[in-house]
């Protein structure tokens, strides 16, 4: 699943052209307000992550029409086709909190639970077939841990071409922080990571994407950066030129998309929200598809922008944002 670089591990010269944001990228995109059409009577909630399937479908993982899953009959799993329409969704009653989304070159739906909630549910990844059938489950419900079959606030999965997943352990507070491996059978391998600034540790690894190589990027949000490492763990190389980044998605390409929806003055100084576009292969920074606050508070309160982002093989961006309740479709001028 399609998802390098020879930079220096520090910031370079050619990094340091983008140490004071996104200056004045080009901005080639425009949006398509209410693209997206869910059933009558189902409200919008917050949308946590979107991703794009083999067969052009948008799958979006949505907090049951508000804030949380709890206590919710509504299905937080939800698939669109290219033109907006709703075609099915599922999952409801199994998780507390949607967090990320990921479908695999098969078509199968995996998802990550970045809480816990009444009924002993929570801090779990799944993954379904795209008719709505689980397939695998891990972690332990309701139960945080750090250990090889636990997790404490998963945050995203990315699978690897033979299979291997990845997941993204922790959001922050006293919740991991760590990358957890297992093999397509969901058989622990290995794990890496704690908290901390240096090369392999993390404070909130948000959001996490494969490229062509098989190449591991981790937006590792609280220290805004993305760092990347080989399949085994291996620090290879740090990123700042992508802002502040809670999303990361690459394509066969090796295009690269990267969702700020935090960054402000007192935040990240320098630094815009929005979605920054560029390459995966070279680190270069190419695009920006600014927020409409220019620069939005610290709680979220005025604006969010994207947390998750995917693209189409047609090149439209989708922003899933979290505070907005909404899904975005941002389309080449």
């Amino acid at each position: 699943m399609p998802r390098k670089l020879r930079f220096p591990v520090t910031c370079g010269l050619a990094l340091a052209a983008y140490a004071a944001g996104p200056g004045n990228l080009p901005q080639p995109y425009h949006v398509v307000n209410d693209y997206f059409k869910l059933p009558p009577g189902r409200p919008w909630g917050q949308v946590a992550s979107v991703d794009v399937a083999p067969n052009g479908h948008i799958w979006i993982f949505e907090r049951c029409g508000d804030k949380a899953c709890n206590d919710s009959k509504l299905d937080p799993i939800i698939e669109f086709d290219q033109m907006g329409k709703f075609v099915k969704s599922f999952g409801a009653g199994i998780i507390a909190s949607p967090h990320g989304i990921t479908v695999d070159d098969e078509g199968n739906v995996w998802v990550t639970d970045a809480e816990d909630g009444p009924g002993k549910i929570g801090h779990q990844v799944f993954k379904f077939r795209s008719d709505g059938k689980l397939l695998l489950t891990l972690g332990k419900a309701g139960l945080p841990g750090n250990g090889p079959d636990t997790f404490n606030r998963p945050s995203d999965v990315a699978i690897g071409n033979n299979g291997d997943i990845f997941v993204a352990d922790g959001h922050g507070d006293n919740s991991n922080a760590r990358i957890v491996k297992f093999d397509k059978t969901g058989k622990f391998m290995k794990a890496w990571g704690t908290k901390g600034t240096a090369h392999g540790q993390f404070d909130l690894p948000h959001a996490l994407a494969l490229d062509t190589r098989g190449r591991l990027f981790v937006a590792d949000r609280n220290n805004n950066r993305i760092q990347i490492f080989d399949q085994n763990g291996k620090f290879l190389a740090e990123w700042k030129q992508f802002g502040r980044p809670s999303g990361i998605y690459i394509d066969k390409h090796d295009n690269m998309y990267v969702g700020d929806s935090e960054s402000n003055t007192p935040r990240n100084p320098g630094w815009k929200r929005g979605i920054y576009v560029g390459s995966a292969k070279t680190g270069k920074v190419t695009a920006f598809i600014p927020n409409p606050e220019p620069d939005p508070d610290p709680d979220h309160t005025n604006a969010s922008a994207s947390e998750g982002v995917a693209a189409d093989e047609q090149g439209n961006v989708y922003g899933a944002e979290v505070q907005a309740k909404t899904l975005k479709k941002f389309v080449r001028n």
